[in-house]
């Protein structure tokens, strides 16, 4: 006896594109990324401004595909820039797209997919969800205090894919997810490594404004008396400085490309700089979950990479000969984002768990000042 089918419409928008799947169940029937070139995008003055026409892009795309939308169970788009909320899959409601529209945490071009989700969903009468957005936030609270009381630690990570792929390595072990202990590496522009406990990602580094391994082109963790210096020393804007910590680090601010594969080209030319700074990113990422194990008492289930640069065997053996010692390393590369959107949707449509409903007040608000 088979599962019954559904099908739903994913959708995925990055700055220049739109990503969008149709899923029967987890198996993809079409994917397509519509790219957008700069004079569409320019012609509108805010990011939330190019909802219809990205909206009338993905429809025109599956009319052109002959794509009945009536067929679909539920329409699940990329979660924004929202408020710190816990993971799952959340229906869209009012007050989610007032915060999408005004960017309660911010402008991204990922805040129009639950706005989009919504409206197509709206007009079929079927129910429309966003999953995982980077703003999970489930930090237990001894994670949060920084060492400076004007300054608490933030969750902001790869939380859709680490959790997509802390699901199915949970498939694998033939356990729950909620009953494991995992430590969760997403390797990509940005580096983050989550500790997830019985479901939760209790501590994970903030990849994008500077914590942890330094990425292809992010600094992570740097000096901060030196990084004071520079700060104060006239010779930088703040925006430069923000630059030459998230875009201009890393293999760019060392190599000038934060491509690996041409850094892993320039290593078996001899280049002798290019092998220090690529053993010193596996290096960090390693003493990095060596840190995360020590969250969880040395008690890991699994340590998992995944991300675009889990595809290097070398680079995933040097970190694996860092860390094979706590656990067993299980190495799933790449980030099929739309995959994962598809999965959130089918838990609720199957009853497998709950849709949640937006904002929840389950994030901790501690302030110590």
């Amino acid at each position: 006896m088979t599962d019954k089918e559904y099908r739903l419409l994913v959708i995925n928008p990055g700055s220049t594109s739109t990503k969008i799947g149709i899923f029967d169940n987890e198996r993809a029937v079409f994917e397509k990324t519509l790219r957008h070139d700069a004079e569409e995008i320019n012609q509108f003055e805010t990011i939330i401004d190019q909802y219809e026409f990205r909206k009338s892009t993905i429809l025109e795309a599956l009319d052109e595909e002959a794509i009945n939308i009536s067929r679909l169970a539920a329409v699940v788009g990329r979660g924004g820039l929202l408020r710190p909320i816990e993971g799952g899959t959340y229906s869209v409601n009012e007050q989610m797209l007032e915060d999408l529209r005004n960017g309660f945490s911010g402008e991204h071009a990922s805040n129009l997919g639950g706005i989009i989700a919504f409206e197509i969903a709206e007009q079929l009468n079927i129910p429309s969800f966003i999953v995982d957005p980077v703003v999970v936030d489930e930090l237990q609270d001894v994670a949060r205090l920084s060492g400076v009381p004007e300054i608490e630690r933030k969750s902001i990570f790869h939380a859709l894919n680490q959790k997509a792929v802390a699901r199915r390595v949970a498939g694998q072990l033939d356990k729950k997810y909620e009953d494991l202990n995992l430590i969760v590496t997403h390797m990509g522009g940005g580096i983050t490594v989550g500790v997830h406990k019985n479901g939760k990602v209790i501590d994970v580094n903030n990849g994008l404004h500077g914590e942890g391994p330094f990425s292809p082109e992010r600094a992570g963790t740097v000096p901060v008396g030196d990084l004071v210096s520079m700060c104060f020393s006239g010779e930088y804007y703040a925006e430069e400085i923000m630059k030459k910590l998230v875009g201009q680090a890393g293999f760019v601010g060392y190599l000038g490309t934060n491509d690996a594969v041409k850094v892993e080209e320039l290593i078996e030319a001899g280049d002798e700089k290019a092998k220090l700074v690529y053993d010193a990113m596996a290096y960090q990422i390693g003493k990095e979950i060596g840190a995360a194990s020590a969250v969880l008492c040395g008690e890991v289930d699994a340590i998992v990479l995944t991300g675009g640069m889990a595809y290097g065997k070398q680079f995933v053996k040097q970190i694996t000969d860092h860390v094979k010692w706590i656990a067993d390393v299980m190495v799933h590369p790449g980030e099929n984002e739309l995959q994962a959107l598809a999965e959130g949707g089918l838990r609720v449509l199957r009853n497998e768990e709950d849709a949640k409903e937006y904002p929840n007040t389950t994030v901790s608000t501690m302030v110590l000042k």
